[in-house]
């Protein structure tokens, strides 16, 4: 009877199913994005090792970033991807990172040379688009831009980009990698546009996981994200997006 009870003991733990791990995201290449109904790009690639390697099961939806970031914060299981860690973030979420450095610039047509940012406060003499909902939009807010003022508040970094070659903006504010790829996919050299102020470069990346995440399964994540970094797995895929 000892041994049956065993049995069914070691078969309970071995063959309960894995903790689900809901994942929501926005489109913003490199990072994440959707590739013909598959969600790629270095953050998505960076969750699905680290999930694998924490025994996780994984499901990815790809949303607008303030739809992304309302379900992963009410739903349980849910996690929001790629976040930036803020003071005013922090108690909103458990994290797990940090998976990358941040810069963000802010960008202006090459040929408009009248446009000159020697401080952060000559931003409020131009037309500044970000994306909604946005670390760079609550910092540019946090400088005394106003939305429908001098702050556009763009839905993705494709649109912001459009605005800026239509010159309905005289500024964007993007991260360095993701404006070079976006650069790409209008087919358009980089040197058409130029950054004329780092924003930010102080930041990080991070995985944010909604509130009620049981602690060891973040610990889990950390601990696997970790083990990922060390052996250069990590870097390897860090390789495949940017060379710096």
């Amino acid at each position: 009877m000892r041994s049956m009870l065993a049995l069914m003991a070691a078969c309970w733990f071995g063959c309960a199913p894995a903790a689900e791990l809901h994942a929501y995201t926005e489109d913003v290449p490199p990072l994440n994005y959707l590739d013909n109904g598959s969600v790629k790009g270095y953050s998505t690639e960076v969750l699905q090792l680290v999930a694998r390697e924490a025994g996780l099961n994984l499901t990815i939806e790809v949303l607008p970033w303030l739809r992304a970031y309302a379900k992963a914060r009410d739903t349980p299981g849910g996690l929001l991807y790629t976040v930036v860690r803020t003071p005013e973030r922090e108690a909103q979420f458990q994290w797990v990172g940090p998976i990358g450095s941040r810069r963000i610039y802010m960008y202006r047509l090459d040929k408009r040379a009248d446009i000159r940012v020697d401080a952060a406060s000559d931003l409020v003499r131009y037309r500044n688009g970000v994306l909604a909902g946005s670390a760079s939009a609550n910092q540019l807010h946090a400088l005394g831009l106003q939305s429908g003022q001098n702050l556009d508040l763009g839905q993705s970094d494709a649109v912001n980009l459009k605005k800026l070659l239509l010159k309905r903006v005289d500024l964007v504010a993007m991260l360095d990698w993701a404006m070079a790829w976006q650069m790409r996919q209008q087919r358009l050299p980089e040197k058409n546009v130029s950054p004329v102020w780092l924003l930010d470069g102080k930041l990080q990346y991070w995985f944010a996981l909604n509130p009620q995440t049981p602690p060891e399964q973040t610990a889990r994540l950390q601990a696997a994200l970790e083990r990922v970094r060390a052996d250069g797995r990590l870097q390897a895929i860090r390789r495949r997006y940017r060379d710096d």
